[in-house]
């Protein structure tokens, strides 16, 4: 069965992840072909292995979104293994509570910023001329329901996601003329057997799944959403 994702180049980072490989599977299992892309390699292919669809077009790329020369260098090397750039999902990032913010030390506020909103703008600025000049496409980045409702004692976890759905927006603003569309997701509580473990007594009934998080992720790269750009959109559930 065709797809239109049949030989779209997919990057998807943080693919070792939850919403990483729920993601990759995703483009996998509709045709595309998917680089992915996290700090070990042999654990990216473990993944691939073991949970993508056999016979899928896919490699993994070992990289360190945090450092910009190590991007700019994997991002090149899918650019050589597949020739293009159609699809940047951006999933890497993390969450840390933390203390008060007269008592956050640098080291806390740099590693959310780094962790969540630098890696995207790394990733972006290196992926853009690959779609530029090929006249097509499709940004998605994860912001977080905390970039719109912020809580204490996550200062800058909140800070770092509302900058990821600023970023979103401004890159939106300078590529709607060029057939590329850039959103981002805010996802509620995600179902991880991590958050399962720290939250035993919530109703994880309410979380929302992987699974239905790749689907937005599959809409916003699809031709359904074409006119889609610069948005910021819930993906809540019940939670």
């Amino acid at each position: 069965m065709s797809s239109e994702f049949d030989n779209k180049v997919a990057v998807v980072t943080g693919a070792a992840g939850n919403l990483g490989r729920a993601v990759a599977r995703a483009f996998a299992e509709r045709g595309a072909r998917v680089a992915l892309l996290d700090l070990s390699e042999p654990v990216i292919q473990a993944v691939i292995d073991e949970q993508l669809p056999a016979g899928a077009e896919t490699q993994a790329f070992a990289v360190d979104l945090l450092k910009p020369e190590s991007v700019s260098a994997t991002l090149q090397a899918v650019i050589d293994r597949f020739g293009r750039i159609d699809i940047l999902a951006n999933i890497a990032g993390g969450f840390t509570m933390g203390p008060l913010i007269q008592d956050t030390e640098d080291r806390d506020w740099d590693f959310m910023m780094n962790l969540n909103a630098r890696s995207v703008f790394y990733t972006c600025r290196a992926a853009l001329p690959s779609m530029l000049e090929n006249g097509w496409g499709r940004i998605i980045n994860v912001s977080a329901r905390a970039a719109l409702q912020a809580k204490g004692r996550m200062g800058p976890y909140c800070a770092s996601k509302a900058a990821v759905k600023t970023l979103t927006k401004s890159i939106a603003a300078e590529t709607k003329f060029d057939d590329i569309t850039v959103n981002c997701i805010l996802p509620g509580t995600i179902d991880t057997p991590q958050n399962r473990e720290a939250m035993p007594d919530a109703d994880h009934s309410q979380w929302v799944p992987p699974e239905a998080l790749a689907d937005v992720v599959l809409f916003l790269a699809s031709d359904a959403a074409r006119c889609v750009t610069g948005a910021a959109i819930p993906v809540y559930g019940k939670s």
